[in-house]
């Protein structure tokens, strides 16, 4: 018999809930975004995100269930994302769903986040073999884990200060692109020569996988002010294609070298980022001498959304790893933990 799971994703700025068979039968998946409404902002304002995820919930709830063609009778349980992220936005959607399994009577489900990120994969190939290497890349994270089995995690690196998605959106803010800047860069970068500017790479210390881009990013504003004090024009694709290629240089690099470490064969990639072309590509091509095998979520799974919770739910139901209806929002929560009224409950290794 199929378990099915309704899960609801408010870690940021997207307002998600779907509906999943058995981890990998996606049976709806409805994303409201925010971008417009931040847009004018340059950003996310946390605020503003936790009213919009007030106004659109129930409503998002009810579409997900009516995609599915389902009644809330035919539910076996009920996920959320708890944390990391932003602390109102989380409160959300962790009483929404202790709301509905109270009320339905059904086990609830807490998920990390990154821990969500991971299982878009698993939604693309449930049978997946272990251990494998993930390279976890958005606007919150980067983060280089180690997957030795289904809710058994090692960090092998993270970012020291801007992530990722971050240093792209501070960028194109400066470029004056616009928000969310990722898909911004991504697109402009195609028309320009990345060569034509050569941008810094932070590598940190030898053998480290933590990350670092906060120097490419003021490389990029550097030589934005150089040029706006000497009267020269700035060619913008050139400058997205540099920038875009010194960040995806970083990230393939020590993607590989962490997977020849480990020595695994198989590459995850998530995340928002990971929807960026470029990254895509970069990471194929250099895996692609027949050791190595790299699996990536289509775009849809990349960005927040509830489908990726509902999978990663479903191995912990397998489990019987449930939460307790005193489930709170916890926005530093790391991978591994779970964390209950601020108690550790254990760790999941």
């Amino acid at each position: 018999m199929s378990v099915i799971i309704l899960a609801l994703e408010t870690s940021c700025d997207d307002t998600s809930a779907a509906v999943v068979a058995d981890g990998s039968e996606i049976l709806s998946n409805v994303i409201s975004s925010q971008v417009e409404v931040h847009k004018k902002f340059g950003g996310v304002v946390p605020e503003i995100a936790s009213r919009k995820h007030l106004e659109l919930m129930n409503y998002v709830i009810e579409e997900a269930m009516a995609v599915a063609g389902l009644s809330f009778a035919e539910l076996d349980a009920v996920a959320v994302t708890y944390g990391p992220g932003l602390v109102g936005a989380l409160l959300v959607g962790v009483a929404s769903a202790k709301a509905a399994a109270y009320g339905l009577g059904l086990p609830l489900v807490g998920v990390n986040h990154v821990e969500g990120h991971i299982y878009a994969n698993f939604l693309v190939e449930p049978d997946i073999s272990f251990p494998m290497v993930c390279l976890v890349v958005s606007g919150g994270h980067t983060d280089l884990i180690l997957l030795k089995n289904h809710g058994s995690y090692e960090l092998l690196g993270s970012t020291r200060d801007d992530a990722a998605g971050e240093a792209f959106d501070k960028v194109a803010r400066t470029m004056g692109l616009g928000y969310p800047g990722g898909p911004l860069i991504d697109r402009l970068a195609r028309e320009g020569q990345a060569e034509a500017i050569n941008l810094p790479r932070s590598y940190l210390e030898e053998g480290s996988f933590d990350f670092s881009f906060s120097g490419v990013k003021s490389a990029v504003i550097n030589y934005l002010h150089r040029a706006s004090q000497h009267g020269e024009e700035v060619n913008q694709a050139d400058l997205a294609a540099g920038f875009q290629k010194a960040v995806v240089d970083v990230l393939v690099d020590k993607t590989i070298a962490a997977a020849d470490k480990a020595g695994v064969s198989t590459i995850l990639l998530a995340g928002g980022v990971a929807a960026n072309t470029q990254l895509r590509a970069e990471l194929i091509k250099r895996a692609g001498d027949g050791s190595r095998r790299v699996i990536c979520p289509p775009p849809i799974l990349c960005t927040d959304n509830a489908a990726m919770v509902a999978c990663a739910a479903y191995y912990k139901y397998l489990r019987g790893a449930f939460a307790p209806l005193t489930l709170n929002a916890v926005p530093n929560l790391k991978l591994g933990e779970e964390k209950y009224e601020g108690n550790f409950k254990g760790r999941l290794m």
